[in-house]
């Protein structure tokens, strides 16, 4: 939990239990979860936690760069607390969503340049292992 502190007072935010609770869920949680998801799963050992904090604490989050936050399919907003560059993939069957350490090949060029990058997203959308297998089993038996 210290780590999250020390995160909170180098950005200048407030620390409160409800933010080190996101924080440290999206840590621990790699499933790249929408705000409701978020507010659903820290409810259940939080009675007390609202809606609008949690909301509101994702934005004072992703405004700060310490959560990132996704738009890989239609408007709905999904985050993620993993640092530096990175790619998605979004498996169009599950949802499943994972993350990929390829670093963006354009970047070292725009920065040449003098520009400053703040964010890089880059997203693939296909099939996962699973339910690329689960297809292909289908296919095979008569």
């Amino acid at each position: 939990m210290q780590k999250y502190v020390q995160l909170l007072k180098q950005n200048k935010i407030k620390i409160t239990p409800q933010r080190l609770q996101i924080i440290q869920f999206l840590d621990t949680h790699h499933t790249h979860p929408t705000a409701e998801d978020t507010y659903k799963t820290l409810k259940k050992n939080n009675p007390a936690l609202s809606r609008t904090t949690v909301y509101n604490s994702l934005e004072t989050l992703r405004k700060h760069h310490i959560i990132q936050e996704l738009t890989i399919s239609g408007n709905e907003h999904c985050y993620d607390f993993k640092q530096g560059s990175h790619h998605h993939f979004l498996c169009r069957t599950c949802g499943l969503i994972l993350d990929i350490d390829i670093k963006c090949p354009n970047q070292d060029r725009l920065l040449h340049n003098g520009h400053h990058i703040e964010e890089v997203h880059g997203y693939f959308k296909g099939l996962c292992k699973n339910c690329a297998n689960k297809q292909k089993n289908k296919k095979v038996k008569p």
